[in-house]
This record gives C-alpha cells, sequence and structure tokens, in this order.
C-alpha cells in the first residue's frame, strides 16, 4: 500500500472527475451495484461503526417516489439517472457494534449518548457517502452527488418507522459530456489549508 496510484488513476478519481448531470442510456447491471457496495465497505469508519445505508433506486417507479422532493434543478437529472442512490445513516448504528466492533463493548459508548451518537453517525455516513462515489469512480461509473431536496419528505416516503434518515443522493450511471458545465475553479492551498 506504499506505492502511489499511477497519473491515470488519480485522473479517474479526482482531477478528471466531474460531476454529472445528464446520461447515456446505458444501465448498470445489478451485480455492479453490489460490487459497488463492497469495494466502499472496506473503507475506515470510527470503530468500524459503519453507519451509512444505501437504497438504490433502479426503477421509474421508485424514481417517481423521490420526484416530489426533488428541487426543480435536480429533478431532470435524477429521473434520467440510470440508479440514484439515497445515502442514508442509521441513527441506531451501534446495534451493530456487538459484530463489527468487538474488541470493546462499543455499543454503550453510544447508548449513553444521543449526542455522540448523532454525531458519529451523520459524519461517518458522510463519509461512507464519498467514498461511495470514489468508489464508483474507480469501477467506470459517472457521478452526480446532490443535496437539494426535501429531506422530510424522502425520510417520510422510504423510512418511515425506521431509524434511518436521508443524508444526500447520488446519481450513478455513463455521463453525457455533452450535458457538462464548465469546470469551475477551487481554492488554492493557501487559502484552504494550513501548515503549523
Amino acid at each position: 500500500m506504499s506505492q502511489p496510484l499511477h497519473d491515470a488513476a488519480l485522473a479517474s478519481l479526482f482531477s478528471a472527475a466531474r460531476s454529472h448531470n445528464g446520461w447515456t442510456d446505458q444501465p448498470i447491471a445489478d451485480d455492479v451495484l453490489r460490487q459497488l457496495y463492497d469495494l466502499m465497505k472496506m473503507a475506515p469508519t470510527s470503530a468500524n461503526c459503519s453507519p451509512a445505508r444505501f437504497v438504490f433506486l433502479r426503477t421509474p417507479a421508485a424514481k417517481e417516489r423521490l420526484a416530489p422532493a426533488l428541487s426543480k434543478g435536480n429533478l431532470e437529472k435524477t429521473m434520467t439517472a440510470p440508479v440514484s442512490v439515497i445515502v442514508a445513516w442509521d441513527t441506531a448504528f451501534y446495534e451493530h457494534l456487538p459484530a463489527l466492533f468487538p474488541h470493546a463493548d462499543a455499543k454503550s459508548w453510544f447508548t449513553h449518548s444521543p449526542e455522540a451518537a448523532h454525531e458519529t453517525a451523520f459524519r461517518n455516513g458522510s463519509l461512507q457517502g464519498a467514498y461511495l462515489i470514489m468508489a464508483a469512480r474507480a469501477l467506470g461509473l459517472d457521478v452526480g452527488a446532490l443535496s437539494g431536496f426535501d429531506t422530510r419528505q424522502v425520510n417520510a416516503e422510504f423510512f418511515a418507522g425506521s431509524t434511518w434518515t436521508a443524508n444526500f443522493i447520488v446519481n450513478l450511471g455513463y455521463g453525457n459530456p455533452e450535458k457538462l458545465f464548465g469546470r469551475l475553479p477551487r481554492l488554492a492551498f493557501e487559502d484552504a489549508c494550513q501548515l503549523l
């Protein structure tokens, strides 16, 4: 693990990767989605807590359930994506800790502190959502992540009566380069970083 990735891999993951708004008609097979999850689940979370949950919307009927919650600007690109993933997090993630982190009584770290449970679940669930994006790119998929939706509507439609709650949405597919926006600037190192 000490060797850096080749430039082509770095470009696929970062420097040449783009947020896609339009898609080709090429579908994504279910076994690719399983491969995607099996790859991203290996990335680290604190105490291996793994609080992220993923709902893969693959059918028109599933997408129609999501549509009323989407902002106007996110509707078309989400409805036309081959797959849209609701990246959620489980507020009761700690129930799985006896199996996921058997080295200690990690479950008790969170059952006595709702604040610690919330912070851990949200932080690590967001981290796992980012891992999903990188794993998708590593598998040759294009990605368009978004947060323009009504979380309460999504939770009511997909997660009522459960301990899951929506965080953000990731559209997956094979991007149409004609629908890309121009590359936007990024902050310089000096503007975003400190060396102490």
